[in-house]
């Protein structure tokens, strides 16, 4: 089965650059996937993609050696398995509030006796290989996002679970479970304090963590934190500011010159 670098960048000590794709189109998701990121995700939850969309992303992303995660938009075990059987090699779940939530996510994305997973890996043998449903238990990563004051409250419970690879923190939606502003990087005191716990306790427990950033800047100090799956920007995001910065030097220079005064 085709390797998952995920797993052998966590291995080594490392950790992995995601990007995330917000745009509902091959194209982009192949342009950024060609630009060196270790991993890209595919949002379900928030914007304009649906399956539809997300197949032929996930095979314009096949092109090059990054990792196709996809970010599903509930707890649901269809939306799971059709996921999976389309080649994501690793979910990301929202909303993963207690344990008997992180028991099911693990249940619904492995094959039995681990899970309860159906089988039928319409494109996820095409793209993991012929022996996929051998070694798709330890292939696949599975990660729970943290993100509310109720997770906070069940961590332990949640981060115990057999089968949970990683937690993903959603610091805006963190944020404002507790009061705070939501933002990425630049978090309320209460809110950091939440996502330093939240650190330590999946070391504790083993597990990867990962967090959303705002900037580069924030993502290193993360990783020099100790997280070893960071998420830089989007596709959508990336073009609004590319095109910010044109436009902002176009106006500059072509401004007509400041009326004399006397």
């Amino acid at each position: 089965m085709r390797e998952n670098r995920l797993r052998s960048i966590w291995k080594s000590g490392g950790a992995v650059v995601n990007g995330w794709l917000a745009i509902p189109s091959s194209f982009s998701a192949e342009t950024m996937a060609h630009q060196g990121w270790d991993s890209l995700t595919i949002d379900l939850q928030h914007g304009v993609v649906d399956y539809a969309s997300m197949v032929p992303m996930l095979q314009a992303i096949s092109t090059t050696d990054t990792v196709p995660v996809v970010r599903v938009p509930w707890l649901e075990a269809g939306i799971l398995m059709k996921t999976l059987d389309a080649g994501a090699y690793g979910v990301i779940c929202p909303m993963v509030n207690t344990r008997e939530d992180a028991q099911k996510l693990v249940a619904w994305t492995h094959y039995a006796p681990q899970g309860t997973r159906s089988f039928g890996p319409v494109r996820a043998s095409l793209y993991g290989g012929a022996d996929y449903a051998e070694h798709a238990n330890d292939t696949i990563v599975t990660f729970a996002m943290i993100e509310t004051a109720q997770a906070l409250d069940n961590l332990d419970e949640i981060l115990s679970v057999e089968g949970l690879d990683a937690i993903y923190i959603g610091p805006s939606d963190l944020s404002l479970a507790l009061g705070c502003r939501p933002v990425f990087d630049d978090v309320d005191p209460k809110a950091a304090q939440a996502i330093a716990h939240i650190l330590a306790r999946a070391k504790a427990h083993g597990l990867v963590a990962g967090i959303h950033n705002g900037t580069t800047d924030g993502a290193l100090a993360r990783i020099a934190n100790g997280f070893q799956f960071v998420t830089v920007g989007s596709d959508a995001r990336f073009i609004a500011a590319g095109a910010q910065q044109t436009v902002a030097r176009m106006r500059r220079a072509s401004a007509p010159p400041a009326a004399g005064t006397y």
